[in-house]
């Protein structure tokens, strides 16, 4: 899930940027410390923006830098167990799929794709299931829930594993069918009675 917060903290302007729009270069130095780091209580930490309240700067004994204190708002990308989440297939590997779900990466075990048994045919490459015919490969869109959450100290670190194996989750045209089928049965339980 995504969340904005609002944050305090200084940052530190060099000499070399005393001639410089004060503004510019807070964003900048706020964007190299923040962006794409990961806070364990508020996510990992998308975009900086709406830099304001900076005070004037203070000089420390034997420091030629000036310090000054800052406002800003921060995007970050939190995310939480059984939440459903829209991802993009980026890879298919031999044990599942990897989704892309904002800033960062869930795995996709492939027993956790369907309740089918699928494998990976590495020749078209697809995840392919040989009773209905279902195929997830790169590039496709689906929907999927967050079973765990592990965030550690970077995004490459961190890890989330997600199921498709509930109704309504995988592919948008999975569940278009399975109703399909639904309702064809219901219609011929009718039709018996």
């Amino acid at each position: 899930m995504y969340y904005n917060y609002s944050i305090k903290d200084t940052f530190k302007m060099a000499p070399e940027y005393f001639d410089d729009d004060i503004e510019d270069v807070a964003v900048e130095v706020l964007r190299n410390k923040y962006e794409g780091t990961i806070d364990k209580d508020l996510g990992v930490i998308i975009a900086v923006y709406n830099v304001r309240d900076i005070s004037d700067g203070m000089i420390y004994p034997g420091d030629p830098a000036t310090h000054h204190e800052v406002t800003f708002d921060i995007l970050t990308y939190m995310p939480k167990v059984d939440e459903i989440v829209v991802g993009e297939v980026s890879e298919l590997i031999d044990f599942g799929a990897f989704v892309r779900i904002g800033p960062m990466e869930g795995l996709v075990h492939v027993s956790q794709i369907t309740d089918e048994f699928i494998s990976l045919d590495k020749k078209i490459p697809a995840f392919v299931s040989k009773r209905s015919g279902r195929n997830l490969k790169k590039g496709d869109v689906v929907y999927a829930k967050i079973s765990t959450v592990s965030m550690k100290n970077s995004v490459k670190d961190s890890k989330i594993a997600l199921t498709m194996k509930s109704d309504g989750l995988g592919k948008p045209e999975w569940y278009s069918s399975a109703m399909q089928n639904k309702e064809k049965g219901q219609k011929k339980s009718k039709a018996k009675n």
